[in-house]
């Protein structure tokens, strides 16, 4: 090794941009060699799981849904999945496709969200959108109409585009007639052919050489690509291990929470390992089972056909894990949500009731939805009168910070490798590979590294 190889530096990215929340990169390289790297989310805690203790037990969706103004359905439906588990209901036809509808709205809009106002920049070569507008102003324009077609929906469904408040345990205070729908639906065919452009807009770009090596983690349902409901599935890296799935009761014994120095998110590892939840193991897990008009956006996209998902014990084959091909699979997943939100439309038939009943009994209950970012897992655990004592949040961010550090170390480990030395260029790079995966740093912050030291007579006192 010669003298130069073996200086070691460290390269710090004080605020990242273009992603939800605040976060830093803490880089350790030391010659030709990536010691440590680590994503630093420092934003204060925010303490969800402490108010709902004591809470009664219809008030989750309305809390959780304050965690994140881009995502706030995605909290609300995981949360009444969690209690009606709890208390033993079960919401199914036409208020289930209603769910399903308004997890679509979500979907629309906040993969948009990232697709043009965020991803894309990192691909034109613009510092941000603004400067992107000025050569790319049509696209611009339709990813705001997609936006705002996605929104349409949740104001619809959940009463406003922010913060929905008509969604309920057991269903909504109110479901929408079939004529309330039918503007809704005009709107939406409008934005399938926007959904169609913005796939072979996102198709043209360059895409750099990745690959995640680590496990995928995605909901399953056995006849649809799961949104609201599903079981927690397991695609492993390496192929050593066969593909698995487990109960959501189970969760807790699977996915581990630790506290890292320096983070105020918790790590999650899966079975002891690192992993991935988000578009890139959703389609790797369900991509199959995608419609027919998605699956040739996909083809048309340069993705293939997704992986059937093989049984158990059989070989396996991922698909394409590089992340920076996540934004065609978002751009498909938003056609997709067009399409099956104007199905549901369709067949939509207003239900005899907005809501089924949700009594509250003493037990526990677990959830766990598809938020755009990823799996969405909620555990609360009632008393005899519906009072919470327990409440459990599992964002995908949290999930996936180990994959994403693990990712950055390969990254810059190439560059180096092709002798790019430029700490410009490095720190470029690392905020390229955090936004591949869509962070939504807020709303994983919840842990407060709280050191109490005491002296003296405070010490006797407290004794």
């Amino acid at each position: 090794m010669t003298e130069s190889a073996a200086v070691s530096r460290v390269l710090r990215i004080p605020a990242l941009t273009r992603v939800e929340g605040e976060a830093a990169l803490h880089l350790v390289i030391k010659g030709h060699t990536v010691i440590r790297a680590q994503l630093k989310i420092y934003e204060p805690p925010r303490f969800f799981e402490a108010f709902l203790r004591g809470r009664a037990h219809t008030e989750p969706p309305d809390i959780t849904s304050r965690i994140c103004g881009i995502c706030p359905v995605a909290y609300q439906l995981s949360a009444c999945r969690a209690v009606e588990d709890a208390c033993g209901a079960v919401v199914d036809g036409q208020l289930s496709a209603l769910r399903r509808l308004l997890y679509c709205g979500e979907w629309i809009e906040s993969q948009t969200l990232h697709i043009h106002l965020l991803h894309a920049p990192d691909f034109l070569g613009y510092d941000d959108v603004f400067r992107m507008s000025r050569a790319h102003v049509t696209h611009v324009q339709r990813g705001l109409r997609l936006k705002q077609a996605g929104n349409a929906v949740i104001e619809l469904l959940g009463g406003r585009a922010i913060h929905p408040v008509n969604v309920r345990l057991g269903g909504f205070h109110r479901t929408p007639a079939r004529s309330e729908l039918r503007p809704l639906a005009e709107r939406l065919r409008i934005a399938l052919e926007d959904a169609w452009d913005t796939v072979r807009w996102v198709s043209g770009f360059d895409f750099p050489d990745g690959e995640c090596d680590v496990d995928l983690f995605a909901l399953a349902e056995p006849d649809t690509y799961a949104i609201e409901s599903g079981v927690p599935t397991v695609f492993p890296a390496g192929g050593t291990r066969t593909l698995h799935s487990f109960p959501v009761h189970v969760f807790p014994d699977h996915v581990a929470e630790e506290q890292v120095p320096h983070s105020t998110a918790l790590h999650s590892r899966l079975d002891g390992r690192r992993h991935l939840t988000g578009s890139l193991a959703r389609f790797a897990i369900s991509g199959h089972l995608l419609s027919p008009l998605a699956l040739q956006a996909a083809r048309e996209a340069g993705l293939g056909d997704p992986p059937l998902l093989p049984r158990a014990g059989a070989a396996l084959d991922r698909g394409s894990t590089n992340p920076y091909r996540s934004i065609l699979v978002r751009a498909v997943e938003v056609l997709y949500a067009v399409e099956e939100a104007l199905r549901i439309i369709d067949a939509y038939e207003p239900p005899p009731r907005p809501h089924v009943d949700v009594p509250p009994r003493a037990a526990v209950g677990h959830g766990a939805t598809e938020a755009p970012r990823g799996l969405l897992y909620h555990r609360y655990a009632l008393d005899s009168e519906g009072r919470i004592t327990e409440a459990c949040l599992v964002p995908p961010t949290a999930q996936n910070q180990g994959a994403i550090e693990e990712d950055l170390r390969h990254a810059v480990q190439a560059e180096l490798a092709r002798g790019v030395v430029d700490e410009s260029e490095l720190a470029r790079l690392c905020e390229r590979v955090i936004r591949n995966h869509d962070p939504c740093i807020s709303c994983s912050a919840h842990f407060l590294d709280l050191d109490i030291e005491r002296h003296g007579s405070q010490a006797k006192a407290a004794d």
